[in-house]
């Protein structure tokens, strides 16, 4: 498989990637480069169709990949209900996309190119 090496050693790219593809899952979209967002892409993709399973085995990959932060926390009849990316992941996100196949994420350029490197920025965001 293809991939693009970011500049970094494997067990940072992963990280990074990682990193990435959560805070996707929690705020649904992220400002990066557009290399980054190319490559969050596929991670996300993988990890929403995973949501999509639902089984457990699906479960399984999805949490070794998906770090486990508090994506939002609310209150229920006097109770606080806190939800994990995880539990976004196979709650919220998957649901939506359950007639597509495919295609999850948007890459909109933005026009204004990043401070010091003149990188090209874009939003990446869920559909």
């Amino acid at each position: 498989m293809a991939y693009r090496k970011l500049g970094r050693d494997s067990a940072h790219r992963k990280a990074m990637l990682r990193e990435m593809t959560t805070q996707l899952i929690m705020n649904e979209r992220i400002v990066t480069t557009e290399t980054r967002a190319k490559e969050v892409r596929k991670t996300a993709e993988k990890m929403i169709t995973l949501g999509k399973r639902g089984n457990l085995a699906s479960r399984r990959k999805a949490a070794a990949f998906v770090r486990n932060e508090v994506a939002d926390v609310h209150e229920e009849k006097d109770a606080v209900v806190v939800k994990s990316a995880l539990q976004k992941l196979f709650s919220d996100v998957a649901p939506r996309y359950k007639d597509r196949n495919g295609g999850y994420t948007r890459i909109l350029k933005l026009a204004v190119p990043r401070k010091g490197d003149a990188a090209p920025m874009v939003i990446l965001e869920l559909v």
